[in-house]
Formats: structure tokens, C-alpha cells, sequence
């Protein structure tokens, strides 16, 4: 059987996740890794495979399958999706929420217009906890539906903090309010505000002249971040952050809690990843899989991990899933 041809754009912690994935699965193989950095300078950190620029994809139509989009959703993935939909079935993991459905819709215009097809905002969050959410929903329709983050590393606020002046590194950890899982948990239906949910945790180096009082003050009053929540700051050397604080896990769960009648109903998913990155690009490979069935079959446009089948998503066939798993 033939194997299921992946390229890569972009090489970061994502990608260096979708690439053992790869590796690790019998069904695929990686064709080329495609960078806007100089190809020189970019090495893998395991496997091999060509590493290419950007503009080499043009000429590689026919000697790839599916192209994993491994770029930042702030920038990168908006305007590649688009893109790449022209010319590929693609996979991503788009994550600002509030503009999945602009971004759907303009890969779908390309995707539809190619005949290819495209899975978007693949990961956990969006992706395996949206699923769990439209499950839980639709089981116990009567209740309530609350996803907790962490504890984790989040990518976004660690950045917001290494932006202020003065800042050399930081790494910020989201972590749920456990009063507030368990309030969930015992089948109430409370409506939080923001900081009942999750407290944030800094850790931040500063460089020499640094005013840590400022930084501190800063970092504790900066808005959409870190003002409306309970936000500790601790300061401690480079090093330690790198020893400590070096690695990027996350995680988190999303809970349901209901009636059917009269009785009390409850559902929870739960992830705890030691790498963030490295379990996002292995979402990704199995959605990649998907990806390559649906346009085999002609299914093309853009896709939401709500529009998969899971029996596309593994590497098994459908009677052995049956035979193992139902």
C-alpha cells in the first residue's frame, strides 16, 4: 500500500511534533519541510527529509499529499491556509477561536474552487475539546458545559511578559481554580467570571538594571492578560527558568454536568501533556490521514475536526476498529 506523502510548513515545536508523528506511523512519510528561513540553518531534530524554501512547494504539487500548516495563528496560518488550499489538501491548527468562521470560509472558497481538501483548527483546543464539548452537549442537553485550562504553559502570555522592557525570559502557567472544578463537579451550574476559573503564575528574569517592582506592577495590571485575574510574580534567575521552567506542558478538561430526569449526569475529558507542541502535531498527522481519505473520495472544501468521521482518523481499518475498540 502506498503511503500518505506529508510536507511541513514551518519548522517549530508544532513541527517537530507532526515529524514523529510521522515517523511513527506506518501508513506515512515525510516528503519535505518547507521554511521562510534560510534552509541552511535549519536541521531536524530527528528523521530526514529535504528542508526547502517556501517557494519550492510551487513545484511539488504532484510529490505531496497532504501539507501540514505549522505556523502561528496570529500571522502565519491566515494567510498561508488560503494559500496552500490552492494547490494542496492541507491541515492546520488555527486557534483564535472568534475567527474560525472567516477563516473557514475563505479556505473553503479555495479549497472548493481546487478540488482539494482542507481540515482546519485541528490540535486539542480547538479540536479534540471541541469535540468533547459537542458530545457532552448533545448526550446531556440539560446542563452545563465548562472547559478549564492547564496547568500549563500558555505560549501567548509567557510572550506578552518577555515584550516588557526589561524582561529577559518568562514563562507564565495557567492553572484551574480547584474550588471551582469541584463546584462543577458536585453538579452545580455556576457562571464564572474569569479569575473564579484560572490563576495565572509568572516567573520571570530580569536583566541587570531592571526595576522589578515596575515589572511586577506591569505584569499584574496589563490588560486582557493578566488585570482581571489572580496573578502571582516570581523572580528568579535565567538558568533556573531554563532548568524549571524549560519544558511546555499543558492540559485541562472539559466538564458537562446535567439532568436526564431527575438524576444528575456528568461527563469529563481530560488531557495532561507534558509537551504542548509535540501532542498538537500528532493531533495534526491523524487529521492529515483524514484529510487524504476525504479527497480521495472527492470530499473536498474545508473541513472542521466536527466533520471527521473518527474512523478516518487512525491508521487501522474500519472492521479492525470495530473488532477492537466498539
Amino acid at each position: 500500500m502506498s503511503k500518505i506523502r506529508i510536507g511541513i510548513v514551518g519548522y517549530g515545536n508544532v513541527a517537530a511534533g507532526v515529524v514523529k508523528a510521522v515517523l511513527a506511523a506506518d501508513d506515512m512519510q515525510l516528503v519535505a519541510v518547507f521554511t521562510r528561513r534560510d534552509p541552511d540553518t535549519v536541521k531536524l531534530q530527528e528523521g530526514k527529509a529535504p528542508i526547502l524554501p517556501v517557494s519550492a512547494a510551487d513545484n511539488m504539487t504532484d510529490a505531496i499529499d497532504v501539507m501540514l500548516l505549522c505556523g502561528g495563528s496570529a500571522k502565519d496560518i491566515p494567510e498561508q491556509g488560503p494559500y496552500f488550499a490552492r494547490s494542496f489538501n492541507i491541515v492546520d491548527s488555527f486557534d483564535t477561536h472568534a475567527k474560525i468562521p472567516d477563516y473557514l470560509a475563505a479556505v473553503d472558497t479555495e479549497a472548493t474552487r481546487a478540488k482539494k481538501t482542507a481540515i482546519i483548527s485541528t490540535g486539542w483546543d480547538p479540536g479534540l475539546f471541541s469535540v468533547m464539548r459537542l458530545y457532552s452537549e448533545a448526550v446531556i442537553p440539560d446542563g452545563a458545559t465548562y472547559t478549564f485550562w492547564g496547568k500549563g504553559v500558555s505560549q501567548g502570555h509567557s510572550d506578552a511578559i518577555r515584550r516588557i522592557p526589561g524582561v529577559a525570559h518568562a514563562v507564565q502557567y495557567t492553572i484551574p481554580v480547584e474550588s471551582a472544578v469541584e463546584r462543577v463537579r458536585s453538579g452545580e451550574r455556576p457562571v464564572f467570571t474569569p479569575s473564579q476559573k484560572h490563576i495565572r503564575e509568572c516567573y520571570v528574569a530580569v536583566l541587570p538594571e531592571a526595576n522589578k517592582k515596575e515589572i511586577e506592577k506591569t505584569i499584574k495590571e496589563m490588560p486582557d492578560y493578566f488585570a482581571d485575574y489572580d496573578t502571582s510574580v516570581t523572580f528568579a534567575p535565567l538558568n533556573e527558568l531554563f532548568e524549571k521552567h524549560g519544558k511546555m506542558p499543558h492540559g485541562g478538561m472539559v466538564m458537562r454536568s446535567g439532568n436526564t430526569g431527575k438524576n444528575l449526569q456528568s461527563m469529563e475529558f481530560l488531557l495532561k501533556l507534558d509537551s504542548n507542541p509535540e501532542f498538537t502535531g500528532s493531533v495534526m498527522t491523524a487529521y492529515a490521514r483524514a484529510a487524504y481519505r476525504l479527497a480521495a473520495e472527492g470530499n473536498y472544501g474545508a473541513k472542521t475536526v466536527f466533520d471527521i468521521p473518527p474512523v478516518y482518523l487512525s491508521e487501522k481499518s474500519r472492521e479492525t476498529l470495530i473488532e477492537e475498540l466498539l
